[in-house]
């Protein structure tokens, strides 16, 4: 979750480092810090809170200057946020400098062992503690830092994404990963380090993607080793080519990243079908299923397994699969598949979906799944990720670069892919005509349309903002394909703004949220006019009865709900599967414009990171 940045070359790092930290801040904010050898000694600077206060600590320092350094970003797991439990981590001796992603478990018992040899501890951090055991190992067994890490980190039990540096070797940096991600940019006699690609991406072109349980020696102007942990197996890494540019993730004039990925969902979902849903051909080409589009068919089941945001996606792809293709689907948090024993076998598939293609928990759930013979298909939106690599195949969505920590664009670009397969196995089943099928291909080939004309909504949607600011709670409920969505909006408020919010089927609001309904709680009420339509202004009439305030998303020309709804936002009238696309926007919309009345910081809300790479 923490964010890891390094450098070794001929420039000075400082500068390098302190752009790739602020790049990298979306994976944690809780403190930050820098480490460079500046010729002499390895100097370091720490704060507690975002980059900006490291940044003001920097502009005191003066010995800050060389070609070699580390930093970090954190997400506090060990150790609540402050200077002494920043990072980087320095040994007992300060000649051993580290920086961390991840989790030690078995710090306490390396701890214990490490005092009894006379080492003492500042910090409460596991970082701390397998710095000291790399120096313990270096000093005890007269190795190279190389060998001493290999060494320690053989007896280390957990995740980790790690870059040390050695006072004594100042034109090497020793870097090791497993369970968290960590790459190495490569330039003309430099090289770049990062939790993913975006510190460097106008440096160089080349990177490396570490997989897990290896290590890289990286020495300037000499070779870079390249082995593997457990057997000290020495391997020849895949060099890939970056096709990210650096302007994909700016803001370009909006006031906060989130805004600006909200708005770039029409544009995000467009790149999601390109190549994919071929209107003049009348097809969907998805090579991931195409190639094994016999497993698909015969499949027992399908389960899809996320977390968060993506979980809401993949609930939406169990209507969607369902209804259209008539498979049945389970989904699964990911971080409660992992932990049972869940019935899965060679006749199943798996469908895993991660924005970041890291996420911890759904990473483990696909090795257990794979462990028991399903056939796993990965969704995510990060090339070369780690859910890309562990994946037997799958789709990325070509979102482009997600910056902001509620989630939006990954959103809408999952369901485009899930709503593609679905589509795909229903026509390759013979569920659906050819006539049903090219309507369907023409209605997913709109949905940018109807996205970019919901959007239009935002003036009105920011009015609506300023009446609910103050409230403390809030419901949103939806039926059928948009109770996920329900999900997605309160998911959303409770994110950015800190305003607790439920979402519920509509119908379930009588077994119990109805008892919450007063003249302080207002209610967001996805009311298309659809399926069921009749029983959700039912639902809205129960409200208004008991002075609630309803803030109810419409199709165009509605006018039951108009005549009892407080405020009402019209979106582009269209089938039921596709009105999932069109009713989060404005649920995205009015969190962000609450947040930002509210003063929140809607890309790094309190307590949240991107990219969940530890338990």
């Amino acid at each position: 979750m923490c964010g890891i940045v390094g450098y070794l070359g001929g420039r000075n790092s400082l500068d390098i480092i302190l752009n790739g930290l602020k790049r990298l801040e979306y994976r944690g904010y809780d403190s930050a810090g820098i480490a460079i050898y500046n010729g002499d000694t390895i100097a370091s600077c720490k704060s507690k809170g975002k980059i900006s206060k490291l940044e003001k600590s920097l502009s005191k320092r003066k010995n800050l200057k060389g070609g070699l350094g580390i930093g970090h970003t954190r997400w506090a797991t060990h150790g609540e946020p402050n200077n002494v439990n920043a990072h980087p981590q320095f040994s007992n001796s300060n000649k051993l400098c580290l920086v961390h992603n991840g989790i030690i478990e078995n710090y306490s018992t390396i701890k214990q062992k490490l005092v009894k040899e006379g080492f003492t501890f500042k910090s409460e951090t596991d970082t701390e503690v397998l710095v000291n055991l790399i120096e313990y190992v270096k000093t005890k067994e007269d190795v190279k830092l190389g060998e001493a890490v290999q060494i320690a980190l053989n007896q280390a039990i957990g995740a980790y994404a790690i870059a040390v540096i050695d006072n004594d070797k100042p034109d090497e940096i020793v870097v090791a990963k497993l369970g968290s991600p960590l790459c190495i940019g490569v330039g003309d006699d430099e090289y770049f380090i990062g939790s993913d690609v975006t510190p460097f991406i106008e440096y160089t072109k080349n990177v490396v993607y570490l997989e897990d349980g290896e290590l890289a020696i990286i020495r300037n102007h000499k070779e870079t080793f390249y082995r593997k942990i457990v057997d000290d197996k020495i391997i020849s890494p895949t060099v890939s080519r970056l096709e990210l540019s650096l302007d994909k993730i700016e803001k370009k004039g909006f006031d906060h990243y989130m805004l600006k990925e909200i708005y770039e969902q029409p544009k995000a979902i467009e790149d999601t079908l390109r190549g994919r849903l071929n209107i003049s051909k009348g097809i969907i080409k998805l090579s991931g299923v195409d190639d094994y589009i016999n497993k698909f068919l015969s499949a027992n089941k399908i389960t899809i397994i996320a977390c968060g945001t993506s979980w809401h996606s993949a609930l939406v792809a169990e209507y969607m699969f369902e209804k259209i293709a008539r498979i049945p689907v389970e989904v699964e948090y990911a971080s409660e598949f992992r932990y049972r024993d869940p019935v899965v076998d060679k006749n199943d598939i798996i469908i895993a979906i991660s924005q970041s293609g890291e996420t911890a928990d759904t990473l483990a759930a696909i090795k257990l799944a794979k462990s028991k013979g399903a056939f796993v298909y990965g969704i995510c939106n990060v090339v070369g990720s780690s859910i890309a690599r562990e994946s037997d195949t799958g789709s990325y969505t070509h979102a482009g670069p997600e910056i902001g920590v509620a989630s939006t664009k990954a959103f809408t670009t999952q369901m485009t892919v899930l709503y593609l397969i679905a589509v795909k196995l229903s026509k390759s089943k013979g569920i659906i005509s050819e006539k049903i099928f090219q309507k369907y291909i023409y209605e997913i080939s709109k949905i940018g349309d109807y996205v970019h004309k919901t959007l239009a909504k935002n003036n009105k949607i920011k009015k609506i903002a300023k009446e609910f600011k103050k409230s403390k709670n809030c419901l949103y409920l939806g039926r059928g394909y948009n109770f996920p969505i329900a999900l997605e909006g309160a998911l959303k408020l409770k994110e950015i703004s800190y305003i607790h919010a439920e979402g519920y089927p509509a119908a379930e609001m009588k077994h119990g949220p109805i008892a919450l309904i007063d003249k302080d709680m207002p209610t967001i009420v996805i009311a298309t006019n659809k399926i069921n339509y009749d029983k959700i202004v039912s639902n809205i009439q129960e409200i208004k009865s008991r002075k609630g305030k309803i803030v109810a998303i419409v199709s165009e020309g509605d006018k039951e709900v108009k005549k009892i709804a407080d405020h009402v936002i019209e979106v582009p009238d269209s089938v039921e599967s596709i009105t999932p696309f069109i009713t989060v926007i404005p649920l995205q919309l009015l969190s962000y414009h609450i947040a930002v009345l509210l003063g929140k910081d809607v890309d790094q809300p309190r307590n949240l990171a991107k990219s969940v790479t530890v338990e």
